[in-house]
């Protein structure tokens, strides 16, 4: 099989299974916006602190010769964040919108597949949002569609938001997952009925698939790899008591803020709580009152989050609805334990309490008998952080490449989709 990869922003996962393909001599062609090679004039650019946005699109030289960008939208988003033009990228009606920039590159991809036949080409590979026109293109052309499915099913997500909405209407100014047109929603049930195959990062966004109407493709779960795994000292405690905690990650409701608050609350005199993300602070009563209560940082360069993430004894992500979430792993390969929901891809990589804790979504009671284990025994970070830093070294990017390739070159298994089990139903 000769693959077509395509991913708008080039994000580490897109590039993991660019690798993947690469080295088992599958890769054809990798269409994005945006990439730079080192030593290019790109990447030296990258490396001021304005363009640093460039130098993150920073790809492996063996992709140099099969790489083709499609640059200009993406160019001019990123012009237009820094300038803080929200008109330009308001979700869907700008015309800069993360959104535009998928279609257009989705676009770009289908002008090219004849020529990708011609030389060769078998199979496209494509993500949610940006497979609609390629797939549509591929099937003209007898060629195979690879879906990957980063963050769950939409109907999925919708109803536990929905639900959540109407359990906590302060923070539903922060849910702007229910706010896609359906004219989005109807190209996202497109792309699934177009696949001949779906890939997926977590067993929880398989369980997801369920609530699709329509006969589903075969389904294969490959979880992400983990980011090269760093040495951590663990304190004492002795001089300051307290734990340390972070949250890392976009400041909406749908990463179960609330239940992460509330649960602190009940014990802000043994811990303190640094949030690392951004989010509508001024538009969100709850969300505003409670962050000013803590140590608030809106953004990081990469390394520097993950230097925070070692600093800090706990990382707590409590989140209702997510596909993966690579924060989990990179506090994982920092030696910083873990504390997640079953709606996260948790589940497949933490046993409970052994490298990292897992809880109930929606559940401030959980989090916080966590957090009061812990106090009663510190010496627990430094086991589980271990534990977790282990587990991150078994399994790096490239073993999630391999693996993607070799699930592909094979041809996906035909599967069911998982039925959840009584007490494990995606609603909240």
């Amino acid at each position: 099989m000769s693959v077509i990869i395509s991913h708008p922003t080039g994000n580490e996962f897109f590039r993991a299974a660019a690798k993947g393909f690469y080295e088992t001599g599958t890769l054809q062609s990798l269409y994005t916006s945006i990439a730079s090679f080192p030593g290019s004039f790109l990447y030296k650019l990258g490396s001021s602190k304005i363009f640093a946005d460039i130098q993150r699109r920073a790809m492996d030289p063996g992709f140099k010769t099969l790489a083709h960008t499609h640059p200009w939208k993406e160019a001019v988003r990123l012009l237009a964040i820094k300038a803080g033009n929200k008109k330009l990228v308001a979700h869907e009606t700008g015309p800069f919108s993360v959104d535009e920039v998928y279609k257009d590159l989705d676009n770009h991809v289908a002008r090219n597949l004849e020529r990708e036949k011609q030389k060769g080409g078998s199979a496209v590979y494509a993500y949610e949002d940006g497979a609609a026109y390629s797939f549509k293109q591929a099937k003209e052309l007898g060629l195979k569609c690879l879906y990957d499915l980063p963050i769950g099913y939409w109907r999925a997500m919708r109803d536990i938001l929905s639900a959540e909405k109407e359990l906590n209407p302060g923070w539903a100014v922060t849910l702007d997952s229910l706010k896609d047109s359906p004219e989005k929603l109807e190209r996202k049930e497109a792309e699934i009925a177009l696949a001949d195959t779906i890939f997926v990062a977590s067993s929880f966004t398989f369980k997801t698939l369920t609530q699709y109407p329509g006969k589903l493709p075969p389904v294969q779960v490959v979880p992400y790899g983990f980011p090269l795994a760093k040495a951590k000292e663990y304190r004492s405690f002795t001089n300051d008591p307290k734990i340390k905690i972070l949250f890392v990650g976009g400041l909406s409701q749908r990463k179960g803020l609330s239940y992460l608050f509330k649960a602190i609350d009940g014990l802000s005199d043994h811990v303190s709580l640094t949030i690392v993300g951004r989010g509508r602070v001024d538009n969100c009563k709850p969300l505003s009152e409670n962050i000013g209560k803590h140590h608030w940082m809106e953004t990081l360069p990469h390394s520097k989050v993950l230097e925070v993430m070692r600093e800090h004894d706990v990382l707590i992500f409590p989140s209702l609805f997510e596909g993966f979430g690579q924060v989990i792993t990179e506090a994982m390969a920092q030696g910083t334990p873990v504390i997640t929901t079953d709606r996260t891809a948790g589940a497949d990589l933490i046993k409970h309490a052994e490298n990292g804790w897992l809880v109930k979504a929606g559940s401030s009671e959980a989090i916080e008998h966590i957090l009061e284990e812990i106090l009663s025994r510190p010496p627990l970070i430094a086991e589980v952080g271990t534990m977790a830093m282990e587990t991150a070294k078994k399994r790096p990017w490239s073993v999630y490449g391999r693996e993607l390739a070799e699930a592909v070159g094979k041809g996906a298994k035909s599967e069911k989709p998982a039925t959840p089990k009584k007490g494990q139903e995606l609603r909240s």
